[in-house]
């Protein structure tokens, strides 16, 4: 397993150099974005932004308490009341979203090197996906309005009846940290091309492209108070925006122990929540398909984020007599990856992103070993050599009991764990004791049974022959423990954003 080769002494002052909009950006302490303008915290708190690539500081974020919290909601009230936003029509919004996708492709360099210095995911995985995936989504969301027909006639006898469709009004986003800026499309696109103000509450390990975001959207026209960015920890302004009573609608996404809160404070002020949660995927291979290419990909996405990723594949289902030549082949690929900073470009494996978040991980693979798991790649902690105070870790293959804690729980880390099977039946039902419901693959050249048995799995998506597929128009969510409240990137998600009402006259009047 080798390391990138290096940046300079200080990786994260070599991308400050390479973008001074950046290093001017970031060398005040950021403040909140409220009703259209940068605003400082009421309280002067602030915390420390750390590169986990290398462990040093590089900005520092307002500590947002729930006074910054109501200025930001009532800043969308505020902004929905004038109809600044929610009185244009879908074709009138659509433009100006169009402009905002326009400049978030005008600045994709930049805002790869944010995310990267910001998550620490390599460039490449930034560039390729994050990026451009939220720049399309605003794209896909404001052309779905302006076709989204807001009236819909019904044949009611005696009455004249239809459905009208209006925005809700101020809407909370609880954004974690594995995707900001790319959950930034996926939340707030839809809510804004339904005529929505959102607040927004990044988290606070990874703030700096939400906040950046907030320049671009004053750039393309969008009002004052439309788009508001409250920074903060999730326990102080996290929890004041999810039980703001001043909040329609409220969206979160992190994991269920935390969903479980949000959905508590949101029911205690009878606001709608959509809560996207945690997973515990899985991948079945059956053996009449070419394996290296199936773990190459599969392979890609353990390490993609640094397997931080909620819908990864981080369970390997695999039909016996294919199994050596998985773990063999899945050991040498996962061996064979560059470790490093995310701005070097060898870099395919970045650091996690941060320490806790390493210890986390370092602590499943002791308790998993522990309670019997046998390590097929041992993983644990990496050094890389230019960057030594990094969160690196290097990926790791268990097996044993389906019962083992890495088994079972979401580890969030570059963690696989391999359990063997002999026929379908036994792949379904070892996939569903899980009590997650996020996303699984099904691999297989017999499409007719791949079809079957993703049918059989119990999760919002089902993927075949490939994992992590996300396509605008397919909606992507969870059941059981990984959410409820709906899902992203389908035309459903634009109705959430939209209030039902029934306007109904009598013939006779």
């Amino acid at each position: 397993m080798a390391t990138s080769p290096a940046l300079r002494a200080d990786p994260t002052a070599t991308v400050l150099a390479e973008y001074p909009v950046l290093a001017r950006f970031l060398a005040a302490p950021l403040r909140h974005f409220i009703g259209g303008a940068w605003r400082e915290g009421v309280s002067p708190a602030t915390i420390p932004v750390i590169d986990p690539g290398t462990g040093l500081r590089i900005a520092s974020i307002a500590a947002g308490d729930a006074a910054d919290v109501d200025a930001a909601v009532q800043a969308a009230t505020r902004a929905f009341t004038a109809g600044s936003w929610s009185r244009l029509t879908p074709a009138q919004r659509a433009p100006i979203l169009h402009r905002l996708a326009a400049l978030i492709e005008r600045d994709t360099a930049l805002l790869v090197a944010l995310e990267s210095l910001d998550v620490g995911k390599p460039r490449a995985q930034a560039a390729g996906f994050d990026i451009p995936h939220a720049a399309a989504t605003f794209r896909y969301y404001a052309d779905l309005a302006v076709q989204r027909p807001l009236h819909a006639a019904m044949t009611i006898a005696g009455h004249e009846a239809y459905t009208a469709r209006t925005p809700y009004g101020p809407c909370g986003f609880i954004i974690p940290w594995n995707f900001p800026f790319m959950l930034v499309g996926w939340g707030l696109a839809p809510a804004l091309a339904a005529g929505n103000p959102v607040v927004v509450k990044p988290a606070e390990d990874t703030s700096l492209s939400t906040l950046y975001f907030c320049e671009l959207a004053r750039e393309a026209g969008i009002p004052p108070g439309v788009v508001n960015v409250v920074t903060g920890s999730g326990e102080v302004a996290g929890a004041a925006l999810a039980r703001h009573p001043g909040l329609r609608r409220m969206s979160f996404t992190g994991s269920p122990e935390v969903g479980r809160e949000v959905g508590r404070a949101c029911a205690g002020q009878l606001i709608p929540a959509k809560l996207e949660l945690g997973g515990k995927g899985a991948a079945v291979l059956f053996d009449d398909i070419p394996v290296e290419a199936a773990v190459t990909a599969l392979c890609g996405a353990l390490s993609l984020n640094a397997g931080q990723v909620c819908c990864t594949a981080t369970r390997w289902l695999v039909q016996r007599r294919i199994w050596d030549q998985v773990v063999a082949s899945a050991s040498r690929t996962l061996q064979g990856l560059t470790i490093g900073h995310g701005a070097a470009a060898a870099t395919q494996l970045g650091p996690l992103v941060s320490a806790k978040q390493r210890e986390r991980v370092l602590g499943y693979l002791a308790r998993g070993r522990a309670a019997g798991a046998q390590m097929l790649l041992a993983g644990g902690a990496a050094a890389v050599a230019d960057a030594p105070g990094g969160f690196y870790c290097r990926p790791a293959l268990m097996t044993g009991s389906p019962d083992n804690p890495c088994a079972v729980d979401e580890v969030f880390g570059p963690v696989a764990y391999l359990l063997p099977f002999d026929t379908a039946e036994e792949a379904v039902s070892l996939v569903n004791r899980s009590a997650y419901g996020l996303a699984n693959s099904v691999w297989s050249a017999d499409l007719q049974r791949a079809r079957q048995v993703g049918e059989a799995l119990i999760a919002g998506n089902a993927w075949l022959n490939a994992h992590n597929v996300f396509p605008h128009g397919v909606s992507y969510g969870g059941c059981n423990l990984s959410g409820l409240g709906g899902g992203v990137l389908g035309p459903d998600c634009l109705d959430d954003y939209l209030r039902p009402q029934s306007v109904v006259r009598p013939y006779s009047t």
